[in-house]
């Protein structure tokens, strides 16, 4: 059984500032029509990642390697302009002076006719060839990404590089705009690397996410994987909010108001954080003021009392002081449920959406 080639890898790749290292040993592997995403908070080392892979920056260290040919190590280099990739930022980066036309088959060889082909072609498919003879100054920024797209795709590129292209755009522009280059990029089967800050963009785009901290990938897989399995409590808080319950081990269970939760593996008097997400935070209430029955799923109900509750949209979101405790909990639920301050609600904490997590310094 053969595996197949990488069209896209990089391996143990640093590179250094001074003495702050800014990359740190990172490694990726990209194939033909995949779409992987750096994703991180900024500073920790995903521009530079792409920067070195473009040829843009020099690694101090590491391969990078197109189709199963070394385009960089410590010894040699190949130029940007030799390594069949493309590069789409988050400015767009168009030029002012050319039409939308002359920007697309900017760096195109070959007959003119193929040239401009190759352009009504791609300008078809991102639905802006009426804007043919138009300057960027002329269209909306989703056009401009979508012209920006197409310049990139017009050399076939085996790898497309993009840093935050989507950043600049419109929140009600946003998801249509990513989904139709989604689309265009699988179409041309191009590997693509994506750096983003944001989770959702991540989740939305990618077939793989590469989640980076402090200059090093902490944990890759696919984007339900990274989701439903978090690496931390600061991997978990980096792709939706959550809910921390402080506790301590002993005898591999840690106590909290909702019952005890196994840690095995931790030393006792370890102090850990139970972590949940607001959703899954399940709402009880019985008339006669007393909680549901302790269950093997759901654990033994705590009371909390109703801090505020606002109503954003899609999900009402509620904010409960545990009575037990002066711990703050954050439950959200469909709809509109908006109890009054003071009131008085049951809740439970599924066990199977719980994480316990070792206490970060």
């Amino acid at each position: 059984m053969t595996t197949e080639t990488a069209r896209l890898e990089i391996k143990n790749l640093m590179r250094r500032f001074g003495s702050r290292t800014v990359v740190d040993n990172v490694s990726l592997r990209i194939l033909p029509g995949q779409v992987t995403c750096l994703l991180g908070p900024s500073g920790c080392g995903k521009s530079t990642t792409l920067r070195m892979i473009a040829g843009i920056e020099v690694p101090d260290s590491g391969e990078i390697w197109v189709d199963g040919r070394m385009v960089c190590n410590g010894a040699s280099t190949t130029a940007p302009e030799n390594r069949s990739i493309g590069l789409m930022f988050q400015d767009f980066a168009l030029f002012p002076h050319l039409t939308v036309e002359q920007n697309v088959v900017f760096g195109l060889t070959g007959p003119v006719a193929a040239q401009r082909q190759r352009a009504l072609e791609l300008l078809d498919r991102v639905g802006l060839r009426r804007h043919l003879k138009s300057y960027p100054h002329a269209l909306s920024g989703g056009e401009q990404q979508r012209v920006a797209l197409a310049r990139a795709l017009a050399p076939q590129p085996r790898i497309l590089l993009m840093d935050e292209p989507f950043s600049g755009l419109d929140n009600r522009l946003r998801d249509g705009i990513r989904d139709e280059t989604l689309s265009l990029l699988k179409e041309e089967d191009t590997a693509v690397l994506l750096v983003t800050h944001e989770p959702e963009e991540a989740m939305r785009m990618a077939d793989e996410i590469a989640l980076m901290r402090d200059g090093r990938i902490i944990q890759s897989g696919a984007p339900y994987n990274l989701f439903t399995a978090p690496y931390d409590k600061q991997a978990m808080s980096f792709f939706s909010d959550i809910n921390v319950i402080e506790s301590q081990v002993n005898g591999s269970l840690a106590e909290t108001p909702f019952g005890q939760f196994l840690s095995p593996g931790l030393p006792d008097g370890t102090q850990v954080d139970i972590v949940v997400r607001p959703q899954h935070v399940k709402i009880d209430f019985d008339r006669n003021g007393k909680g549901p029955e302790p269950t093997a799923v759901d654990g033994v109900a705590a009371c909390g009392v109703v801090e505020r509750a606002r109503f954003i949209g899609r999900e009402s979101l509620i904010e409960f002081l545990m009575t037990e405790s002066d711990t703050v909990l954050r439950a959200t639920v469909p709809n509109v449920f908006m109890p009054s301050v003071g009131q008085r609600l049951w809740l439970t904490v599924p066990r199977k959406r719980c994480f316990v997590f070792p206490k970060q310094a």
